[in-house]
This record gives C-alpha cells, sequence and structure tokens, in this order.
C-alpha cells in the first residue's frame, strides 16, 4: 500500500465532511473520491467506513462490485473497449488489440508512460452501437467502422509529443 500525500488525505476528510450525514452516504463518497483522486486508496475505504459506520469490508465490497471504480491510480487518460457479447461478436477483441498497440497499455494496466489506462468491461449498456469503446467518459460507437477512438487517441499521442518538443 502506498502512503498518500498530506494533500490527498485532506481531499478524503473534506469528502468524507461533505457526504457522512446524507442518506447513502457510502458510493457518494467513493464517487467523489475517485472523481478527485482517479482511484480509491484503502486509506479512503477507511475513512469512509468510519464515517459511515459500517464495516471497511462493506466499503470494498461496493468498490470491488462497481467496475466505475478502482483501487489502482489510471494513466492520464481511461480507454474502456467492451466485450460483452453484443461488442464481442461485433469485433470488440479486435478494437481492443489495436488499441492496447497504439496505447502500449496492457489489458486492463496502464501505458509506461501513463498517459494510458486500457481497460476491458463487461457491457456498458450501448449493445446497439456495438461495438463501443470509451475514452474518458467519452462513448465511441460502431468503433470498428468509424475509427474515430482510434483517432481521438492518436490525437491525444500527438498532442502529448508536441508539448513534449
Amino acid at each position: 500500500m502506498m502512503n498518500l500525500s498530506a494533500e490527498y488525505l485532506k481531499k478524503i476528510d473534506e469528502i468524507v465532511e461533505e457526504h457522512k450525514d446524507k442518506k447513502g452516504p457510502v458510493k457518494l463518497m467513493l464517487h467523489d473520491v475517485q472523481k478527485q483522486l482517479g482511484y480509491i486508496p484503502f486509506e479512503a475505504m477507511e475513512k469512509i467506513s468510519q464515517a459511515a459506520q459500517v464495516p471497511v469490508g462493506e466499503v470494498y465490497g461496493v468498490v470491488s462490485f462497481y467496475t466505475q471504480f478502482t483501487t489502482e491510480p489510471k494513466g492520464k487518460h481511461v480507454v474502456n473497449v467492451c466485450l460483452g457479447t453484443a461488442c464481442y461478436v461485433r469485433g470488440s477483441q479486435l478494437l481492443l488489440d489495436r488499441i492496447k498497440i497504439l496505447t502500449n497499455a496492457p489489458v486492463n494496466g496502464t501505458s509506461p508512460d501513463n498517459l494510458f489506462s486500457l481497460d476491458a468491461t463487461r457491457c456498458l449498456g450501448a449493445c446497439g452501437l456495438a461495438p463501443v469503446g470509451v475514452l474518458d467518459e467519452q462513448v465511441f460507437g460502431n468503433a470498428n467502422i468509424n475509427k474515430d477512438l482510434e483517432n481521438a487517441i492518436k490525437r491525444i499521442i500527438k498532442e502529448e509529443k508536441s508539448v513534449k518538443s
């Protein structure tokens, strides 16, 4: 377990304080921690557990149940590719393989430069648009045909290279 900075601990405390008296605060707190830090560290789960007066195992159960939550830091940009049935039969595995090469990120991992995290997910709820990919919360449907997702990733890579130059 990594040690969190004082800044991160302060953000967690502020989130817990804001939601602790609300009804069903656990998910609200988790969502805000994820939004602020990019992931949910164990220290946050402990503080949420204490504030909501529920066992830490219950908080962890919520984190591990919902795919929107992660306990690992993510890259600057997050790509999700659906491997649900509708997407899979329409070629999402090929899409995932191309994006893996393009981003240099392993599936369910982060690229060495921390620019991209690539996650294979189950059903994003947009089966009619299969195959579906999501880049930083922007949904790309029919992703094998229109190549918009891959072009957006290429744009990010190009922008990052120009910033570093």
